[in-house]
């Protein structure tokens, strides 16, 4: 309690420019928490989407009742389901062009995919910059806020004829506090960062594989 004290009372008695600095921060590491939260509810729910429309798949279904099925689906609208339903729509559509030929046919297919591929690439890394930027630059909000409250300790001690490691110990402690706010901020952003980063990069993966099964099972579809 006595410790909780102490570093609220350095925050009040800190300098305009070290508060400043502390809020932008503070304020930083409530909004990264914000998104990692966030973001480990998207990607959880993305995996399981994904592990439930591949046992759906490969069970061995029609293709066309799969698509309708997943289309009065609200879960149809994300992941491995909307690519799924995107170049299937486009191939079922190209299908009825007359004078399409099917190499024509599988590429659109393949081009809606990617598309749609895209789409969800980016619902996934969304708000992830925002992590990479508080890891990288916290340290160097919170070192400015530390190094301006030591730089206002040593300006007031000029005014005085006898200088003690008592009277500029109170200012040092309160500039120190924006550094360890600042690492505060950065830590998990950057450890959620790099989670979340890895996590997408396997979705992607995955939905990449996806694509190319997909579109040779098109492909044999056409030939049949």
């Amino acid at each position: 309690m006595t410790s909780d004290l102490s570093l609220f009372a350095l925050i009040l008695e800190a300098s305009l420019v070290v508060k400043l600095v502390l809020l932008v921060l503070v304020a930083a590491s409530i909004i990264s928490w914000t998104l990692i939260l966030d973001r480990a509810r998207v990607l959880g729910r993305a995996r399981k989407l994904a592990d439930r429309f591949e046992e759906r798949f490969w069970s061995g279904g029609d293709l066309g009742a799969l698509y309708k099925d997943l289309s009065q689906d609200e879960q149809g609208g994300q992941g491995l389901a909307v690519i799924f339903r995107s170049g299937f729509k486009e191939f079922v559509r190209l299908r009825k062009v007359e004078d399409t030929d099917m190499a024509s046919v599988l590429q659109g297919a393949e081009r809606s995919m990617r598309v749609a591929l895209s789409r969800e690439m980016d619902r996934l890394e969304a708000h992830l910059a925002f992590l990479a930027t508080v890891g990288s630059t916290s340290p160097y909000i919170g070192l400015f806020g530390t190094v301006w409250g030591i730089m206002q300790s040593f300006h007031a001690l000029g005014n005085l004829e006898q200088a003690t490691l008592a009277l500029v110990a109170p200012g040092i402690s309160e500039a120190l506090v924006a550094t360890a706010i600042g690492l505060f901020a950065a830590i998990p952003a950057v450890i959620a960062y790099n989670r979340y980063s890895n996590q997408v990069e396997r979705l992607n993966n995955r939905y990449e594989e996806f694509i190319e099964e997909f579109a040779t099972l098109l492909q044999r579809q056409g030939r049949g």
